[in-house]
């Protein structure tokens, strides 16, 4: 009887053990899925970090650093993204994917955040939630020198490279609505894009225009034209649906429109 006692008492003080331990790790830092904790909110083991999906092939928004000897992810978003991490109280983990798959890694979870000089449209704004624009731009059409190709109207019987997924590959669709034989290109890299145009594999590319000045600056031989828009391309922060992330992003990005801050990045890396 003794020792179907003691075997007892042993066998109820490891289960108690395990149980208590299993209770212990989803406390512990990273142990819950992205997105489910309040902004501004630290772990229990220090600062929470918060994951930031990217596509960094998008100069001056995002793109890969290598001059100091290791290859650094920097830009605008960047510098924005670490700005709302230090005001809202946590780090910022960068991942590199294909434009593409942006939307889909908010979707299942993978990055609590997107910035990626992304426009909130009626379509992406079915799929995930937006924070509000923090800035503005517009396409603009790339081509050679020597192509004269500066109109949307002298697009017609030409292959036009864009990023797929973009809005720009969007407002191609569009043209190719009312221009005869305008040809789409999709590609992933906006680089790739640039070397289409340079080898003369696609007449044209449509680029947001302060990305374009950066290749164009760049590479002599291309230029760019500013297209004529009925609505601006406004970059946002993207979320998946629901989060909780939101309205304190909207805090500081506002906070840094009317103190200064977003002028002084914009200067940074557009010269504006």
């Amino acid at each position: 009887m003794k020792k179907t006692s003691l075997f007892s008492l042993a066998v109820s003080t490891l289960l108690a053990v395990a149980v208590l331990a299993g209770c212990g790790t989803g406390s512990q830092p990273g142990a819950q899925p992205a997105g489910e904790q309040p902004a501004g909110q630290a772990s229990s083991g220090g600062k929470k970090t918060l994951i930031m999906a990217t596509s960094a092939d998008y100069k001056p928004y995002e793109f890969h650093d290598l001059s100091s000897g290791q290859d650094e992810i920097v830009g605008f978003d960047i510098d924005i993204a670490k700005h709302i991490g230090k005001e809202l109280g946590f780090e910022v983990q960068v991942v590199d994917m294909n434009f593409d798959g942006l939307i889909p890694a908010l979707q299942s979870k993978r990055a609590d955040f997107v910035m990626a000089g992304m426009s909130p449209t009626p379509e992406r704004q079915k799929n995930v939630d937006f924070s509000v624009i923090y800035y503005d731009a517009k396409n603009s059409i790339v081509a050679k020198k020597e192509s004269k190709l500066t109109k949307p109207e002298q697009l017609a019987g030409k292959k036009v490279a864009v990023q797929t997924g973009s809005i720009q590959e969007e407002a191609a669709k569009e043209l190719a609505k009312t221009i005869q034989g305008l040809e789409i290109v999709s590609l992933n890299k906006t680089g790739e894009i640039i070397e289409e145009v340079k080898t003369g594999r696609v007449d044209a590319a449509i680029l947001e225009d302060t990305v374009a000045k950066g290749y164009i600056d760049a590479n002599p031989g291309l230029q760019f034209t500013t297209m004529p828009e009925a609505e601006k391309n406004g970059s946002a922060v993207a979320f998946p649906k629901g989060s909780p992330y939101v309205e304190d992003f909207n805090k500081v990005l506002k906070q840094m429109q009317e103190n200064g801050e977003m002028d002084k990045l914009i200067k940074k890396w557009f010269g504006q």
